[in-house]
C-alpha cells in the first residue's frame, strides 16, 4: 500500500499538468486577464458571490 501522501501528492501534480496544459491551450493573453480582474472586482465580493445577488429588494426588508 502506498503513503497517502504520495498518492496525494502524485494527484495534485496530474492535476497540475492538466490544468497548465488547459491554460496554454486557452491562449488568453494579458489584457485579457485585466479585463476580467476589472470587471470581477466590479461584480464580485470575493466569495463568488456578485454585490446584487447580496442586495436585498426594498420589498423584503422590515
Amino acid at each position: 500500500m502506498m503513503n497517502p501522501e504520495v498518492e496525494t501528492s502524485q494527484s495534485l501534480v496530474a492535476r497540475l499538468v492538466d490544468l497548465q496544459a488547459r491554460a496554454r491551450a486557452a491562449r488568453i493573453n494579458e489584457a485579457e486577464i485585466k479585463t476580467f480582474q476589472k470587471v470581477a472586482a466590479v461584480t464580485d465580493d470575493g466569495r463568488g458571490r456578485s454585490a446584487q445577488d447580496l442586495a436585498v429588494p426594498g420589498s423584503m426588508a422590515t
